[in-house]
C-alpha cells in the first residue's frame, strides 16, 4: 500500500473516531441535562445519518485534496509533506492518546473515556481548525510560494482563455456550417416546398392522397437534415403558399400531416 492511501485509511479512521467522541460527549452532556434516554437514543439515530454525511462530504474533499496535492507542493512545502499529512491524519488518535494521559488516575471508567474524548476533540479543533490554516496561510509568504502561485494563476488564466477561444472557434464553425446547410437546404428542397404549398389549397375529397404525398415529402426532409432540415422546408411551403395567395391567410396542414415523422410533433393548425 502506497503511503498517500496509508494516510487516507488513517484520515478515515481518525474521523470516524473523532465523530464519535463529539458524539458521546454530546449524549453524556444532554443526559447530564435530564433528557431522557428514549429522547437521547432518537436523536442519536437521526446524529448517525447526519453524520455519516457530514463524513462522506468531508473525506471527499479531503480526498480531492490529497490526489491533488502533489500539484502543489511548491506552494506549500510544510503542509503538503507526506509527515505533515500523517500527523494531520492522526491528530484525532493523538488528542485520544493525549486524553489518555491525563485521566490515568481517574476514580470511573466514565470520567477516563469523557477525558479520552475531550482530548481527541480539543487536538483535533486545534490542529485542524487553527494550526493548519495558519500554517496555509504563513506558507503562502514564503517566496517561492508566492511566485509559483502566481505562475498557476496566470497558466490556469491563459487555459481558461483558449479553452474559451476553442469553443468561441466551434461555435463559429457549427455556425457557418449552419447556414451553409440552410442554404444547400433551399437550393434542393424548392420543389418540394412548392408542392406542399400546392397540397394546401386540397380538395377535401383529395385530402387523403395529399396527406400522404406530403407525409412522403416530410420524410425525405427528415432523411435529408433531420428536424432543421423539415421545420425549413415547412417554413419555404408556408411562404410560397403566402406569395401565390396574395398573404392569404393559411390553415397548416403540413404540421398535422407530419406529426410522427422523425421528431416532429404536432402544433396548432392555425
Amino acid at each position: 500500500m502506497s503511503i498517500r492511501k496509508k494516510i487516507t485509511t488513517i484520515h478515515l479512521a481518525g474521523t470516524i473516531w473523532f465523530v464519535l467522541c463529539v458524539s458521546f460527549l454530546l449524549i453524556i452532556a444532554l443526559l447530564q441535562a435530564g433528557i431522557k434516554w428514549w429522547i437521547v437514543f432518537s436523536l442519536s439515530a437521526h446524529g448517525i445519518l447526519f453524520g455519516l454525511l457530514l463524513i462522506s462530504l468531508y473525506l471527499f474533499a479531503i480526498f480531492r485534496g490529497i490526489s491533488s496535492s502533489q500539484k502543489l507542493h511548491r506552494e506549500h512545502p510544510i503542509t503538503k509533506t507526506d509527515q505533515y499529512a500523517f500527523f494531520y491524519a492522526a491528530t484525532p488518535f493523538l488528542g485520544g492518546f493525549a486524553g489518555f494521559l491525563g485521566t490515568l488516575g481517574a476514580d470511573t471508567i466514565n470520567q477516563f473515556i469523557s477525558g479520552i474524548a475531550l482530548g481527541t476533540m480539543g487536538m483535533t479543533f486545534m490542529v485542524w481548525v487553527i494550526v493548519d490554516p495558519f500554517l496555509g496561510l504563513l506558507e503562502m509568504l514564503f517566496p517561492e510560494s508566492r511566485k509559483h502561485f502566481t505562475e498557476r494563476q496566470t497558466e490556469a488564466k491563459f487555459l481558461k482563455e483558449k479553452k474559451q477561444k476553442e469553443r468561441e472557434r466551434l461555435l463559429a464553425e457549427i455556425t457557418v456550417q449552419d447556414n451553409s446547410n440552410h442554404q444547400l437546404w433551399h437550393e434542393r428542397l424548392k420543389p418540394q416546398a412548392e408542392k406542399l404549398a400546392s397540397l394546401l389549397t386540397v380538395n377535401p375529397n383529395d385530402y387523403g392522397q395529399a396527406e400522404r404525398e406530403a407525409a412522403g415529402i416530410g420524410v425525405g426532409a427528415w432523411q435529408m437534415g433531420g428536424l432543421s432540415c423539415m421545420h425549413e422546408l415547412h417554413n419555404m411551403a408556408l411562404e410560397i403558399y403566402r406569395q401565390n395567395n396574395n398573404n392569404k391567410d393559411v390553415v397548416d396542414y403540413i404540421t398535422f400531416w407530419w406529426d410522427g415523422i422523425g421528431s416532429w410533433r404536432q402544433t396548432s393548425l392555425c
